[in-house]
């Protein structure tokens, strides 16, 4: 974990909440839908399969964990998970809870529209709520 660097991408369309026990949870800024990152801090790795068993058991945690959050959120009624790799090669995994008539419902929310990025002030009270629902300071 010591040699882990965050893809340049990611650092810009996200912003760091908190440090599980494997990855870096980060919000994505962008205000259309409740969007969580997990990236694992393992340097290199671009896929799950290259995690070690102790790894993919950390990660599936992580991912149940948010998972429940983003479900949580109001009016969300679909989960999205994914972990697609194509353009950010770095392992990451997306979970984006989804409303009927969404931005880009039914379709995927890579590639629909421009990210409605949030206010500093708003990105701020997200940081601190995420931070709160992970039990986090």
């Amino acid at each position: 974990m010591a040699d882990f660097e965050l893809d340049p991408r990611l650092a810009t369309d996200s912003v760091f909440v908190a440090d599980g026990p494997l990855s870096q949870v980060r919000l994505m800024d962008d205000t259309r839908f409740p969007w969580i990152v997990l990236v694992p801090r393992v340097s290199g790795a671009t896929e799950w399969i290259e995690l070690d068993g102790n790894q993919q058991r950390l990660l599936l945690v992580e991912v149940n964990q948010a998972g429940q959050l983003i479900r949580a959120e109001s009016g969300v009624e679909k989960l999205n998970i994914g972990a697609l790799g194509n353009i950010v090669r770095q392992l990451h995994v997306h979970l984006v809870g989804r409303r009927t008539g969404d931005a880009a419902w039914p379709g995927p929310v890579w590639g629909s529209g421009h990210a409605e990025r949030h206010t500093p002030e708003a990105l701020a009270q997200q940081i601190a709520r995420w931070r709160a629902l992970l039990g986090q300071r």
